[in-house]
């Protein structure tokens, strides 16, 4: 019996020396994230501190810190109505958009019919298009059909305005998966309809979170529509709220920091939700294709 051969060991790995390259690569990604990171640190702080630590020249970094200022923005009028108000629009506007772009952009990917680079051109203009200039043609259309105040009116306006973002990053993914999956689909048995559902719809969970994201985050923050259409209180949003700490001395600066605060939290957890979901559902889809 010949002896058992010993394997070579593997060699080590060796640490490549830093260059000045990777160096200032590294020294430029930490200023970029302390000048981004800087700011939301900035207005978290300020929402704890009590008013004569923020109006001060210079700044406090050690404090004690104090919940008043929460206290005092959660404590406006109708707060609740607010938070219910812009969560109703913006999450109907992101549903609805992600159906309709759903049937449209497999529309655009897979069929060949007349006028369909027209139609990819119009939703590409739309997407470029500034919305703001759009303002007072949605106050007169508003003013017309007696929908100012309306929650329903400003949640198709905020489905409007995303939808044309959602149309053309969904059309990519769905042009990106192969058609053999789907003719694979069809010839074991599958109609169109249900090619899609079982075979294109799951590899599509990460366009659709980023575009859930892009959706919630357009809506969420809007303010120029809010502001023309919706002049009564009780179908405002959060971000006119962000507007009512002014005082006869000036502006309560904690106050708006904690509103600040509690304004960005939605966004925050939603992008820490779906930057989790999509990279499952990718990994997912790819298993079920």
């Amino acid at each position: 019996m010949s002896a058992a051969t010993t394997p070579t060991p593997q060699k080590l790995r060796t640490r490549k020396p830093l260059t000045v390259a990777a160096v200032a690569k590294n020294l430029g990604a930490l200023v970029l994230a302390v000048v981004f990171v800087f700011p939301v640190y900035w207005m978290f702080s300020s929402s704890l501190k009590p008013q004569h630590e923020i109006m001060t020249k210079d700044p406090v970094f050690v404090f004690t810190p104090t919940f008043e200022n929460y206290k005092t923005a959660t404590g406006v009028d109708l707060f609740w109505t607010y938070v219910t108000n812009s969560l109703t629009v913006t999450i109907g506007a992101v549903l609805l958009a992600l159906v309709v772009a759903l049937a449209a952009s497999f529309a655009i990917a897979r069929l060949k019919f007349k006028g369909r680079k027209g139609i990819v051109l119009i939703v590409m203009m739309a997407q470029m298009a500034p919305w703001e200039v759009m303002v007072i043609a949605m106050y007169m259309i508003s003013r017309e059909n007696d929908l100012l105040n309306s929650i329903p009116m400003l949640t198709l306006i905020y489905f409007v305005m995303v939808l044309p973002f959602t149309i053309w990053t969904l059309r990519g993914f769905i042009a990106a998966v192969p058609v053999e999956l789907e003719e694979a689909a069809q010839i074991d048995g599958c109609t169109r309809g249900q090619a899609f559902r079982k075979v294109i719809f799951p590899l599509l969970a990460p366009g659709l979170m980023s575009t859930s994201l892009f959706g919630f985050i357009t809506a969420w923050n809007e303010f120029a529509m809010i502001l023309m259409l919706n002049k009564d209180k009780e179908s405002q949003t959060l971000t006119l709220w962000l507007t009512q700490f002014q005082t006869a001395f000036g502006s309560d600066w904690g106050a708006t920091m904690a509103a600040s605060t509690l304004f960005a939290l939605p966004v925050l957890v939603v992008f820490l939700f779906l930057q989790r979901k999509a990279v499952g559902g990718m990994t997912a889809g790819a298993v079920k294709g």
